[in-house]
């Protein structure tokens, strides 16, 4: 390997070239779509690990597996009480905490 494939560089420098810099409306869209697609992976992947199939998923909330589906392929947002609803029927909770890590509720 060369000395280039071990070197480390910021990324920011990259987005901000490709999508804008931070606060413009370009890297605000980049921004929440990157958070809508890794909100459905997160989905996906607490469901694969509860072993549930997409279609129990929707069952489970009331919703349909093509749903699910396009929530986790980044497709759509759920709002929060539909993701609140979705993580713990697979057995899992959210803790909201205050900058310091302490509980709210």
């Amino acid at each position: 390997m060369n000395k280039k494939e071990h070197q480390i560089y910021d990324i920011s420098a990259e987005l901000s070239e490709e999508f804008g810099a931070p606060g413009t409306p370009e890297r605000e869209q980049f921004d929440d779509e990157a958070y809508i697609f890794y909100t459905g992976q997160l989905l996906q992947q607490a469901r694969k690990t509860a072993k549930v199939t997409q279609a129990e998923l929707a069952r489970r909330t009331c919703t349909s597996k093509s749903y699910i589906s396009r929530v986790e392929h980044g497709d759509i947002e759920p709002g929060v009480g539909k993701f609140w609803h979705m993580i713990t029927s697979l057995g899992m909770r959210i803790d909201i905490v205050n900058p310091l890590g302490q509980p709210v509720l």
